[in-house]
């Protein structure tokens, strides 16, 4: 999975009581358990994420500790890219060469969480290696965009790679007969790559859509890629019960926190399936201004 590709890559990186710096609002640190932490002994030096998915470079290089006894040492740099929780916000090759520029000058290693980093490199229009060849390790999934059933890669050096098996055993990565994801994988390589535009302009057209329906909040300029990002607004209903009114209309979405929720488009969704899910949203907010604001307080 993407989670035990980044947590592989941690435990490859760094020692126990060794430091990481990343984003408050990355995967890595809200999503995945804990798991450098709790397995690897890895202390996570959190630094605001801006709405564009970057770290201020200057507080990166800031955050870098002076060697010292009273410090835990930082040994790596972890972005990502496209970033999940800012909206798939996408990372520019010159950001992840100045940020890679901050790791070599400090002689630490930068990690890329790259689950949609083929996302990043088609609304680019770059090659992904220009995305990648910044960092000393990658993480990419075959199973989201790519729409592989399973599987994420990680990648790196001869010697990372060596090291990183290490790791993979013991947090029990290792499978058996493993070519028949290996060959899903590959045709996700090479056949799904390219379609990844159709994904990124049905998300368009949802936040677009979205934005023209009263008691929901959207700016269709902030989405890059495949993920749409919005707030309800209206006072008659909360996330939850738009999440439950939408499911009854065959519409899948994600509260993720406070009023906002996240919708993602991908391979099995089409364009007809953007107008049809439009057309369940407006009449589930239509539904919702028919009754009184909400008047509830918490325990």
């Amino acid at each position: 999975s993407g989670t035990m590709g980044n947590l592989v890559a941690l435990l490859t990186h760094c020692q126990r009581g060794d430091e990481v710096i990343l984003g408050d609002w990355s995967h890595t640190f809200l999503y995945e358990a804990g798991g450098a932490a709790a397995l690897g002994g890895i202390h996570p030096r959190p630094l605001p994420n801006r709405p564009d998915g970057t770290l201020d470079p200057a507080q990166v290089e800031a955050a870098i500790r002076p060697e010292n006894v009273h410090f835990p040492r930082t040994r790596l740099i972890c972005l990502e890219n496209t970033h999940n929780r800012c909206g798939g916000a996408v990372l520019s090759p010159d950001y992840m060469a100045r940020i890679g520029a901050i790791a070599r000058r400090h002689g630490l290693a930068l990690h890329l969480d790259g689950a949609r980093v083929f996302n990043a490199a088609i609304a680019l229009g770059v090659d992904v290696k220009e995305l990648t060849r910044d960092a000393d390790s990658v993480m990419f999934c075959l199973s989201k965009g790519l729409s592989a059933p399973v599987g994420s890669v990680l990648c790196g050096s001869e010697a990372f790679i060596r090291e990183a098996r290490r790791a993979r055993k013991i947090v029990g990565g290792g499978m058996r007969q493993a070519g028949v994801i290996a060959a899903a994988g590959i045709v996700a390589l090479e056949e799904m790559v390219d379609r990844l535009a159709e994904d990124h302009a049905n998300a368009r057209r949802l936040a677009e859509g979205l934005a023209e329906i009263p008691g929901i909040a959207m700016d269709p300029e902030r989405v890059q890629t495949n993920i749409v990002i919005f707030e309800l607004t209206a006072p008659t209903m909360t996330p939850a019960e738009l999440v439950a009114e939408l499911r009854k209309e065959g519409v899948l979405l994600l509260a993720i926190e406070g009023r906002r929720l996240r919708a993602v488009t991908h391979h099995g969704i089409e364009a007809e399936d953007i107008e049809a899910a439009l057309s369940a949203f407006r009449r589930v907010m239509t539904s919702a201004h028919a009754f009184p604001p909400l008047n509830r307080t918490s325990a």
